[in-house]
């Protein structure tokens, strides 16, 4: 066999075209006995070592060792990773399995809302810290993941508070015609409650005047009883639109005592606490019950002073910010009450600037802009409580005149247009109260 000598006891062994470094009887076209170290070496092709350290032609099994495989080319086949994987947010995982079996549990990326930001992958999933939910990425938004078991209960309307000063709770059925039924008392007695807003179990009913109060009260929509302390606005409010979607309430506008205000204001429907900041209206206004919308968008229209009569708002429910123009309603006129199903908001009854009630009602597609479309007339009566489900719409009574507060209770079908039916009357005359229900149009399923 030849031998090539580099240096003091070194040598190459060649023979039959076959290499050899360190062996004088190489079996392999190279063939190498001990440790190699390679710096900057690119290795083409299988091969197959004793260690975890180099190319396998079968199995990498990457286990606490740090193995640093970056730009490495080559292909493998069974993957194996033993213990905890970091996988940085730059990286993309460009397979998947056919199917996941677990036995204990199985955790999704967590963090705050803003950390949104790191991931704008259609499909996504992850945890919010802060709606305490499990939420999606559709490629567009992020919506929250609901889920809720109807126990039959679902349908019922409530109303409470209102002016004169009082602390009533009435309720109903929305598929059925009939009057409403004592539900309970709020913790205080108020007149202009500042909004409302409701999951499927849950209403909130907050602020209002007489005097002007930050208190936020809760009921459980399916069994009766008095409201209970849930935490405080960020001021004292009267006179402010609300809605919800299925975790996340929200109230917009109303007045502080003395002046109209523009703040948007958010809680969390599940929970307890105090409202947080949301963003801000286009404009400083007073709208009653004037929101309506989906489980994506809120919708806020018309309010004083006159110069927003017909202005219609809107914003993102899920996330935080300013709202923004919409269109505006077929006709000026504030404290309107506004209902909803998933897709259509409609405002009914109303006044113009000058004290005349408004019978029109408007409608719009909540997931579009533009301006509203007629819908048809219900009977006079402008403060009222609204509430709906998928189908209908109900507004219970309402300020026809000084002295006259309206019990009459009436009803539109939400996906159609027409005129309003009678449905039956309040067990109090009262009006600037507030109405929700545990099937509005911002419950959707996520």
């Amino acid at each position: 066999m030849a031998k090539i000598r580099i240096g003091f006891s070194t040598h190459f062994e060649v023979e039959n075209e076959l290499v050899g470094i360190g062996t004088d009887n190489p079996t392999n076209t190279k063939q190498v006995l001990g440790n190699i170290h390679a710096t900057n070496a690119k290795a083409v092709g299988i091969s197959t070592l004793t260690t975890y350290q180099g190319f396998l032609d079968k199995e990498a099994r990457f286990g606490k060792s740090v193995i640093d495989i970056n730009s490495q080319a080559g292909t493998l086949g069974e993957i194996v990773i033993d213990g905890e994987v970091t996988v940085s947010s730059g990286s993309t995982l460009c397979s998947g399995v056919d199917e996941l079996s677990l036995t204990d549990s199985f955790s999704v990326p967590t963090g705050n809302t803003d950390d949104r930001i790191h991931c704008h992958t259609a499909g996504s999933l992850r945890f919010n810290e802060d709606l305490e939910t499990l939420e999606f990425y559709t490629g567009d938004e992020w919506r929250t993941i609901n889920s809720f078991k109807d126990t039959g209960n679902r349908g019922r309307g409530v109303f409470a508070g209102g002016s004169p000063s009082m602390s009533t709770i009435s309720f109903l059925n929305i598929m059925s015609e009939g009057n409403t039924q004592n539900f309970g008392d709020l913790t205080y007695g108020l007149g202009n409650v500042a909004g409302k807003c409701s999951s499927g179990t849950r209403g909130l009913f907050s602020g209002g005047g007489n005097p002007v109060t930050d208190t936020i009260n809760y009921i459980t929509i399916a069994s009766e009883g008095d409201g209970i302390d849930f935490g405080n606005l960020t001021s004292n409010v009267y006179g402010a639109g609300g809605h919800s979607s299925s975790t996340r309430g929200i109230w917009a506008g109303g007045h502080n005592g003395s002046a109209q205000i523009n703040t948007i204001q958010y809680v969390e429907i599940n929970t307890t606490g105090n409202a947080l900041d949301f963003g801000d209206l286009t404009r400083a206004v007073t709208g009653y019950d004037c929101a309506c919308g989906s489980p994506v968008r809120m919708l806020h229209a018309g309010g004083k002073p006159s110069s927003y009569e017909a202005m219609i708002d809107y914003w993102a429910i899920a996330s935080k910010g300013n709202a923004l123009d919409f269109g505006d309603l077929s006709q000026k006129k504030n404290n309107s009450t506004g209902v909803s199903n998933n897709t259509r908001g409609v405002w009914c009854r109303g006044e113009l600037s000058d004290g005349v009630n408004v019978k029109r009602c408007d409608y719009v597609t909540i997931a579009s802009t533009g301006n509203a479309t007629d819908f048809g007339s219900i009977n006079e009566g402008r403060y009222a409580g609204g509430a709906s489900n998928q189908i209908r719409g109900v507004i219970v009574g309402g300020f026809k005149s000084p002295g006259s507060f309206n019990t009459n209770i009436q009803y539109i079908t939400i996906p159609t247009a027409g005129n309003a039916i009678e449905f039956g009357e309040d067990i109090v005359s009262r009006y600037s109260h507030s109405g929700l229900s545990d099937s509005h149009g911002g419950l959707g399923g996520f």
